[in-house]
């Protein structure tokens, strides 16, 4: 068996372009196009092209962005005040703050700040609380993003074993919380997991997101699994691979995403989407106010 690539560049743009869409429909009707308003603290270079890019992104897709960053000693207390800047403001829809933050900053409070009808990385504990009440709002992005890919294989949910590996608040939580909500019966694997070599065996559905190069063998995955890498990681050489041993899973696989080229897309596709919905959510509030 070689497993079918799930094409994250070639779906994101898909949703890119209906983002797209619906704000030119917006703009028509008289309405002004979304805004999102991205803090980036410090100069880490990853997290510059990380922003960059969805502030590219945000100008394909005919939103208003407006990037601010503060220096890496900004304090705790003005770092709430500015996120309360955006929170007041009426032209911005969505505040996000990109992490990792210094270690001065309590990033469970910079959270907590963001409006939750604001809070489109999903993030705050309101709209995380909805999606294990099964009544989701907005929801984390890479999550999000991982249930497009599986519905545009027309992956069948309910009953399936989804198996994540990961436990992390971004990723694997609310990842499970995802398959929940689809049916799928679901297993989370963390540091504390006994056997992970037999719980990725049992995986009709695997998602990994650790941000370990080649922690999950090829030889432990299920045939005609479905297989979601979310790690990033780059080599000494500067080659960017997944958590997954890729070639060794393609061969069992019935699908595998790539690293670069999977689920990294579809996260901040689904930040363009999140944007729109927190307008319209904000309007038909509005409205009904």
């Amino acid at each position: 068996m070689v497993a079918r690539l799930i094409d994250g560049k070639q779906i994101a743009q898909d949703f890119r372009h209906a983002v797209r869409d619906a704000v030119d429909r917006r703009l028509a009707r008289g309405q002004r196009a979304p805004g999102l308003a991205v803090i980036l603290v410090g100069s880490d270079p990853a997290s510059k092209i990380y922003v960059g890019k969805k502030i590219e992104a945000c100008q394909q897709a005919g939103l208003v962005s407006q990037a601010t960053y503060p220096d890496a000693d900004i304090s705790q207390d003005a770092l709430l005040a500015l996120i309360d800047r955006f929170n007041a403001d009426d032209e911005i829809d969505g505040v996000l703050v990109q992490l990792p933050l210094p270690d001065h900053i309590d990033a469970t409070k910079v959270i907590e700040r963001v409006r939750p009808d604001k809070d489109v990385d999903g993030f705050h504990p309101y709209n995380v609380g909805r999606l294990a009440q099964r009544v989701p709002q907005l929801r984390a992005c890479t999550p999000l993003g991982i249930v497009r890919l599986l519905e545009s294989i027309d992956e069948p949910f309910r009953g399936r074993q989804a198996v994540v590996v990961g436990a992390s608040n971004i990723v694997g939580r609310p990842m499970a919380l995802e398959f929940l909500l689809k049916g799928a019966t679901t297993t989370v694997c963390h540091r504390f997991t006994r056997d992970l070599e037999y719980e990725v065996g049992q995986a009709e559905i695997l998602v990994v997101g650790v941000g370990k190069p080649g922690l999950i063998k090829g030889e432990w995955i299920r045939e005609g699994a479905t297989v979601i890498d979310v790690g990033m990681n780059r080599l000494d050489s500067g080659k960017l691979v997944g958590d997954i041993e890729f070639e060794a899973a393609a061969e069992r696989a019935a699908w595998i995403t790539p690293v670069p080229g999977g689920v990294g897309p579809m996260t901040v596709a689904m930040l363009m989407s999140n944007t729109l919905r927190a307008a319209e959510m904000r309007e038909q509030s509005a409205a009904t106010d």
